[in-house]
């Protein structure tokens, strides 16, 4: 199944990030990688994606960014990232993968792997990559590891909204978005039952799955990706000498031999 994919570019919360006000960028998605902007790389590997139909991109519709994307559509962002996947799937509806324009290392095979992936049955699903893979291919980049029972992982920047059930699930994050401050209303938000799996330290990803599907409806997937590289993304300048090193000593795929002028 063909897909459009959204880019997600816009800064969370609204504000600069530590890496803009250091670049002295006032969009991240414009920071220059191996000579070239970093959403860039993100296009560019998308489009050699044969299962990716179409491009939009949530982000401010700066000139700047326009100039780089060319005619690719730019649609507002909305409240945080939830919420600009909300009004993403207003617009394009369902099926929608979702990415991050700094996740300059995006392959095509990440993304295409991903989707056949996702079973038949699949609403949502949700890109990782286990704490023993990025290791093993990223020894030297520093993750924060998500730890359940069954798996340590790190999230990858890629999300698949499969059906329209998926509007639910990003409701549900929208949920979690506001109330992150607000302990009681977020323990209300994710339910008891996850809480109490995670206080006796039962709460696996079958089990999370399981929480998310009877709160929104959606039959949840966590997707595993065979590459620790699809766990990184650029948020800090550590990152971004990483990306430049792995970018520079690497075989470039097709993807990054084709970029958009």
């Amino acid at each position: 199944m063909s897909a459009r994919a959204l880019i997600l570019a816009g800064s969370r919360g609204g504000g600069r990030d530590a890496l803009e006000s250091a670049m002295q960028l006032d969009q991240k998605a414009l920071l220059p990688i191996m000579g070239r902007p970093m959403i860039d790389w993100v296009i560019a590997a998308l489009r050699a994606t044969p299962e990716i139909s179409a491009l939009a991109i949530s982000a401010t519709p700066t000139e700047a960014l326009r100039a780089c994307v060319g005619d690719i559509p730019v649609i507002e962002t909305g409240h945080g990232p939830s919420g600009s996947v909300a009004r993403a799937l207003e617009i394009y509806d369902t099926p929608l993968l979702i990415t991050t324009a700094d996740h300059p290392l995006l392959r095509p095979e990440w993304v295409r792997d991903f989707m056949a992936q996702a079973s038949s049955n699949c609403d949502f699903a949700i890109a990782i990559a286990t704490r023993a893979a990025i290791l093993r291919d990223v020894p030297n980049t520093k993750r924060t590891f998500i730890r359940l029972a069954d798996v340590q992982f790190s999230g990858c920047n890629m999300f698949y909204a499969a059906t329209p059930k998926a509007k639910a699930v990003i409701q549900f994050w929208q949920n979690i978005e506001r109330n992150r401050k607000k302990p009681w209303r977020l323990a209300l938000g994710i339910g008891w039952p996850v809480i109490w799996d995670i206080l006796r330290r039962r709460l696996t990803t079958e089990r999370l799955a399981a929480h998310i599907h009877r709160l929104t409806g959606a039959v949840i997937e966590f997707i595993s990706i065979d590459d620790g590289r699809a766990a990184v993304d650029v948020d800090k300048p550590s990152d971004l000498a990483l990306v430049e090193q792995i970018l520079a000593n690497a075989p470039h795929p097709v993807a990054y031999d084709a970029m958009t002028d």
